[in-house]
């Protein structure tokens, strides 16, 4: 018998070889590469307090200086105060100051994001709703969004600045405001996405429905025009956040009627590259994702991985088994029943 799995260093769970992923149903690798992303994009643990000054230690003396005097000499600026809201006040010391440095970099970012545009390195942006200025960032919704691709990047403003920049040539180049401007076939996409509800703190729960249309030749058909749809769909849960109170979306995966024999070459490459944009593209968006309805073989992907997952990555997903009971069980902890499906184990009169 040939061994199924990848070797992996030391004291590491396996993983799957790369034809045991190429026999799953794409549903299947599609979560593969989401359990991957979750755990490239797990937010960096908060920095430990500084440690306490020495209490023996004398200080140097300083002598007053008005602050008029100080500017005067051009010595040293006050820093202008910064917009707050419910968001940014949790954001830690380190993340202010990458925050500062990455704000720096906008100019030049969006002149190379937009390189055939004379103003580009003046001009506002638009970024999921909330207008990012980089002659004057100083904006409590626009330090949210920034945030995200700093965090994503552990907090190295160089690597925000490069995930930024790519993010912005590819929703230029992928066209998103046409995609969300498209109309659908209602009969192909209509059962296979939901936004429905929100959670207890106020974010908006999106269902993917797997099984929604048995038809995957409709679905995947043409790959092209899934993708705008599967984008457009992000875009449109993501216009539920505002960026001041709620950031973060819940995601619930519904697995229900996914079998073995649901691929083929076109959903297969389809679902290679919404992993892919979303990964890329889209950071630091879920505060929690479920997988519901989950077959067994699917749910020993999930098991191979967990030992290699960070805690962080392992608090932001949960596989759950099939059925409303066991489902509501583990979501309504998060949701309350009136905002939930009846078939999730609310009591929401839903899709």
């Amino acid at each position: 018998m040939t061994d199924s799995t990848t070797p992996t260093k030391t004291g590491s769970a396996p993983t799957p070889a790369p034809e045991v992923l190429a026999a799953l149903p794409v549903q299947t690798q599609e979560t593969v590469k989401e359990i991957k992303e979750v755990k490239d994009n797990a937010e960096p643990a908060p920095p430990q307090p500084a440690a306490a000054p020495n209490a023996t230690t004398t200080a140097p003396e300083v002598t007053p200086t008005s602050t008029a005097t100080v500017e005067s000499q051009g010595t040293e600026k006050e820093e202008p105060v910064e917009p707050q809201n419910s968001l940014t006040e949790r954001f830690t010391q380190s993340e202010w100051t990458a925050l500062k440095e990455f704000r720096k970099q906008l100019p030049e970012i969006f002149e190379a994001a937009y390189s055939e545009k004379k103003d580009a390195k003046t001009t506002p942006i638009t970024l999921w709703g909330v207008e990012i200025d980089p002659n004057n960032p100083l904006n409590a919704k626009t330090s949210v969004v920034l945030m995200k691709f700093l965090r994503a990047r552990n907090l190295n403003p160089s690597a925000a600045h490069d995930m930024l920049l790519a993010t912005l040539r590819w929703r230029d180049e992928f066209n998103v405001e046409a995609a969300c401007q498209e109309i659908f076939p209602e009969d192909v996409f209509g059962q296979i996405g939901k936004i429905y509800g929100k959670d207890k703190e106020g974010r908006p729960v999106v269902y993917n429905v797997y099984g929604g249309n048995k038809d995957i030749k409709k679905v995947f058909g043409d790959v092209d025009r899934f993708l705008r749809w599967r984008v457009a769909f992000m875009e449109k849960g993501l216009k539920s956040l505002d960026f001041e109170t709620v950031d973060q979306q819940i995601q619930v995966h519904d697995y229900e009627g996914v079998s073995m024999t649901s691929r083929d070459a076109n959903s297969k490459n389809a679902a290679s590259q919404a992993s892919s944009i979303f990964g890329a593209h889209y950071p630091e968006l879920l505060y929690k994702k479920f997988f519901v309805n989950v077959p067994s073989y699917l749910a020993w992907i999930f098991w191979v991985f967990k030992p290699i997952l960070p805690a962080a990555t392992l608090a932001k997903m949960s596989v759950v088994a099939t059925g409303s009971h066991a489902i509501g069980k583990a979501l309504l902890p998060y949701i309350d029943e009136s905002q939930l499906p009846k078939r999730y184990g609310g009591k929401a009169e839903a899709f």
